[in-house]
């Protein structure tokens, strides 16, 4: 886990601080796709659990940007935590499971 984590007592990190907007940036684009594919083919096509329930109880705008607003507090406060090796792997594995998936399902109809 030491890998993973870097003292306090450091400089600034700008591979964290570089970490940290990607991440922010990749949860705004999956929230924005999610906002649209929700809105074009129902919640049904939501295959995140969490995000539909949110969507379910409060709402399509509000669920969906409480759960990113979540999702970026908590990255924020890994990054603050300096553990910026695992938001790089959040970042690149919400690409890999949101980004791409979405993506290919707007491209493809």
């Amino acid at each position: 886990m030491q890998g993973l984590r870097t003292r306090w007592d450091r400089p600034n990190s700008r591979f964290g601080d570089v970490v940290v907007i990607g991440f922010l940036l990749v949860q705004c684009l999956d929230g924005a796709l999610t906002y649209v594919g929700v809105r074009t083919w129902g919640l049904s096509i939501e295959a995140n659990p969490l995000i539909s329930s949110a969507v379910h109880a409060l709402g399509l705008g509000v669920g969906l940007a409480g759960v990113k607003l979540l999702a970026g507090t908590l990255g924020i406060l890994l990054h603050l935590r300096s553990v910026h090796v695992m938001v790089a792997l959040l970042t690149v594995l919400y690409v890999a499971v949101a980004i791409v998936p979405w993506t290919a399902l707007f491209l493809a109809n």
